[in-house]
């Protein structure tokens, strides 16, 4: 048994031994290189660490040696933190990003249920990991692909881009995506409302990669890693064929602006300080919505017999006209000495790659933009409106240094359906405040005698820019265009002018036969008077090869009010050259909905001011019309008696009705004409000032220089005050100044409109400055309709 205790003893130590023999000739050959790799870590720490040390004091120690202000100190500390909290924050962001990219695509939508549209369910997982398993496959081959874009497509527009910085010498050196590829987060293919020669889907997209992009500026190298993007994608594929490839094209964009971040390594150091680094990613992604962010699309062109133009015509679908009123309770960021909070807001609105700002109103939480602007949509079922408000302040330029107030995302969609919206909207990321905004949804129409309406209805807006129709151009090419100096082929592009905008198109490099492939969409005030001119000129001696002028009520006789790749003849240039062009006139037209919603002052109201026909002292017919009613004839001596006693009578004695219809004309005082009237459309109270008559004048040789104030009481804030240009040494001036207020109709009740004739000129017999006021109830008046009458000043 002894035997047998040690035979199966020896048997259990040897692989016993064998084991910790193999453990022990593993860790023999790195366990002194780990050692010395720790003991370097930390001794160069310790360095690190005691130079930080001996800086701060030596900067602490010469500060106080040469009496130095401490913000020499504290400044550089602020910059140092600043620019700490922004390396954290997005590297906190790159990590959710790259696990995100590197996650099984399963764990990836299951991890994000709640943020995902609410199309995505989960056959479309299924979909898209075999859609990823395609993406590993040809992401090797996509690396030259995104190489010459890059190179050719990206690198010209940042050399133009960043000219103002002095960055003009920009380029790409080296261009590597990784082994990273994009991850498809959802799909959704639509199966409905969908033209029969096409395929519509919609892809959740990210971008998480390992690329590595060098790049050189100004001599020096630079590079980008850790790119990250992140939005939704939408691709079309049209037109469908009945041979290989089955699509004859493809339509790739984003709906909206797509989230874009990166890391900026070698010149690191210096670019990326938030503020030249915010510079950067602001014009990376101006250029990646410019060339693939609706209305822009990036067209892909896989079958011959399909002509570019199906592709790259731009397809709007309407117009959003959009009323950015106002704001109000909105966060106090500037706090002042005596502990009184304000703000400077301002909003910027943005829709897909366009982007639209309003002005600064400075002091205040409740400001009034009153700001109007008209927005091409070309897919309202999936974009959005993002409107962002800022409080602006001084800093570095290019630098955000502005505080953020809110934000607020309102889906087209909804307000495409409701036709008319008066929307008041809570801001998102903020403690509190909301925006209000009122939105015009309207559709294209072929037909011309929609624009009779139209015209109408913007005429009535009383606003410059606003627009009654959209006009689409498609140029495709030029033929035989005339050579330049001794037989030379011109560099030739062309400039497209419709009123004050300007387009320029690309150049194509030495040729008489240039193919531009390129189309534009115009909102267009009134085309009964609008031209389009088009010219095309020489890059390199900066001369015309020829022009064309073509007036866009040319295209009310042609069918649908299109043209379709047709040449058109260049003035000033050779006998054969052509230009080939498209082009299509589409009438703003309301919808249906829009038409019928007579609530919230939505529907068309056109103001009517009637006449004085004759004046209060005329006595040669029995009734005589004043301001808004009529006058018997007894009414006349009710006047003269009135007016005997005005003197003898306090003011606040007489009827004010009387006072108000302006049966009593001639005070002491004098008498302002008004016009008062309120606009449902425009939502705005509306008063012109016209002249005044009979001032007093105290001394006869020193006539006042009198001006008008007006206040909308209650409030006397500056908000509510306007205030008339003054005339000079006159009793009876004329100003014929229109304000306006803005605001609903609801908030007329109870206000009232103060009118005071001030004079710029002190008298020796009088040191008060006020002539005369006059108050006047809005809610006794009818403004819907418009008031034109004299009111009679009072002490």
């Amino acid at each position: 048994m002894a035997a047998l205790k040690e035979t199966e003893l020896a048997q259990l130590i040897e692989p016993a031994d064998g084991l910790l023999d193999e453990e022990e000739e593993k860790p023999v050959v790195p366990a002194p290189a780990t050692a010395t790799v720790a003991e370097e870590s930390a001794v160069w720490s310790m360095a690190v660490n005691f130079v930080k040390k001996f800086g701060v004091s030596m900067a602490v120690y010469f500060l106080g040696y040469f009496q130095l202000s401490a913000a020499w100190l504290i400044c550089p500390i602020v910059v140092l933190i600043i620019r700490e909290e922004s390396k954290k924050e997005t590297k906190a962001k790159q990590e959710i990003f790259k696990k995100i990219a590197m996650t099984d695509e399963r764990d990836v939508v299951m991890a994000r249920v709640k943020d995902l549209p609410s199309w995505v369910y989960f056959p479309d997982v299924e979909r898209a990991e075999w859609i990823n398993k395609i993406i590993n496959l040809l992401w090797p081959n996509v690396n030259s692909y995104v190489h010459d874009l890059l190179k050719n497509t990206i690198e010209p527009v940042l050399k133009e881009s960043l000219l103002p910085y002095k960055l003009g010498d920009f380029k790409f050196e080296r261009i590597v995506l990784g082994n990273i590829p994009p991850r498809i987060g959802g799909i959704k293919v639509y199966d409905q409302n969908v033209s029969r020669t096409e395929v519509i889907m919609d892809i959740d997209l990210f971008y998480g990669g390992d690329c590595d992009i060098t790049f050189s500026a100004k001599g020096v190298k630079g590079g980008i890693k850790d790119f990250q993007v992140s939005g939704l994608v939408r691709i079309v594929m049209k037109p469908l064929l009945t041979q290989i490839p089955l699509v004859g094209g493809l339509q790739v964009f984003f709906l909206n602006n797509p989230e874009i971040d990166f890391n900026l390594v070698g010149i690191a150091d210096v670019l990326d300080f938030p503020g030249l680094r915010d510079v950067l990613q602001r014009i990376i992604t101006e250029q990646v919505a410019a060339m693939m962010v609706l209305p822009n699309k990036y067209p892909i062109v896989l079958s011959e017999e399909v002509p570019a133009q199906v592709l790259k015509t731009p397809e709007p679908e309407g117009v959003l006209r959009i009323h950015l009123v106002e704001a109000r309770n909105l966060m106090k960021m500037d706090i002042s000495v005596l502990g009184e909070g304000k703000s400077d807001p301002y909003a910027v609105i943005t829709i897909g790659s366009k982007t639209y700002k309003t002005k600064i109103i400075e002091g205040s939480v409740n400001p009034k933009w009153d700001y109007w602007f008209e927005a091409e949509v070309s897919s309202y079922k999936a974009q959005e409106i993002l409107i962002q408000v800022w409080d602006w302040d001084r800093g570095f330029p290019g630098y955000q240094n502005d505080d953020y107030l809110g934000k607020a995302t309102i889906d087209i969609n909804m307000l495409v359906h409701n036709g008319q919206s008066d929307l008041w909207i809570p801001l998102e990321e903020a403690k509190h405040g909301d925006i209000h905004m009122r939105c015009t949804w309207f559709g294209l129409s072929n037909d011309r005698d929609d624009l009779a309406v139209t015209l109408t209805e913007t005429k009535m807006l009383h606003l410059s820019g606003m627009s009654s129709a959209l006009f689409i151009l498609y140029i495709d090419c030029a033929k035989q265009l005339p050579c330049v100096k001794e037989n030379k082929k011109p560099d030739p592009f062309v400039t497209v002018q419709l009123g004050s905008r300007i387009e320029q198109t690309a150049v194509v490099m030495r040729t008489t036969d240039p193919v531009w492939e390129v189309g534009y969409t115009y909102l267009v005030q009134n085309p009964d008077t609008d031209t389009l001119t088009l010219k095309v000129m020489d890059q390199k001696t900066n001369s015309e090869l020829g022009t064309f002028s073509y007036n866009l009520c040319g295209l009310y006789e042609r069918r649908m009010m299109q043209i379709r790749h047709q040449p058109v003849r260049l003035k000033g240039s050779g006998l054969t050259s052509k230009l080939f062009l498209s082009m299509q006139l589409k009438i703003m037209k309301k919808s249906d909905v829009a038409m019928s919603d007579k609530s919230g002052g939505s529907s068309p109201v056109e103001m009517k001011v009637p006449k004085r026909t004759k004046s209060i002292e005329s006595k040669s017919s029995d009734t005589l019309s004043v301001g808004r009613g009529s006058v018997s004839a007894i009414e006349p001596l009710i006047e003269s008696t009135v007016a005997s006693l005005a003197n003898a009578v306090p003011p606040s004695a007489i009827e004010p009705e009387l006072r108000r219809r302006g049966t009593i004309k001639r005070t002491n005082l004098g008498s302002i004409q008004l016009t008062i009237s309120f606009s449902n459309l425009r939502q705005r109270l509306v008063v012109v000032v016209h002249k005044i008559e009979n001032l007093p004048q105290d001394d006869p040789t020193n006539p006042p220089d009198p001006y008008v104030k007006l206040h909308l009481l209650p409030d006397r804030s500056k908000e509510h005050k306007r205030k008339t240009e003054t005339i000079k040494d006159n009793c009876n001036p004329i100003y014929e100044e229109t304000f306006e207020y803005v605001m609903s109709e609801g908030e007329l009740h109870g206000r009232k409109l103060e009118i005071s004739v001030v004079s710029n000129k002190n008298s020796m017999f009088s040191s008060n400055p006020l002539i005369g006021q006059a108050v006047i109830t809005l809610s006794e008046l009818n403004l819907s309709e418009g008031v034109k009458d004299w009111y009679n000043l009072t002490a």
